[in-house]
């Protein structure tokens, strides 16, 4: 079973962590399973950026990402080559090591 080691993040995962995931499951859920309180402003629906991720290791091995999703990246605060929605990043069976942005798109606007 693949595993997915999230990097420390200050609020949601301080200390990191190593989680199981299933072939199939996207990052997000994995994450929201586990207490990972990942934003998901859209509710899962491939609409806005608040769950954006950057996967720093195994982005290879997932499946492309499609237009409506490298769209909705170009939005995306801190956007970097190996960024991709959670909610859209399906495991596969490669492990990967997912780094939480420090902000999204909604809590940079909502500090303004």
């Amino acid at each position: 079973m693949p595993q997915i080691i999230f990097l420390p993040h200050a609020e949601l995962c301080p200390d990191g962590a190593v989680l199981e995931a299933k072939k199939g499951e996207s990052i997000l859920d994995v994450a929201l399973k586990n207490d990972i309180t990942i934003e998901h402003a859209c509710e899962k629906s491939c609409a806005c950026t608040t769950c954006h991720i950057i996967v720093r290791e195994g982005f290879d091995s997932m499946s492309e990402s499609d237009e409506l999703e490298d769209d909705l990246l170009d939005k995306a605060w801190g956007l970097e080559p190996d960024s991709r929605l959670g909610c859209q990043a399906m495991v596969e069976d490669q492990d990967l090591v997912v780094e939480i942005p420090k902000y999204t798109l909604n809590m940079v606007s909502e500090r303004h």
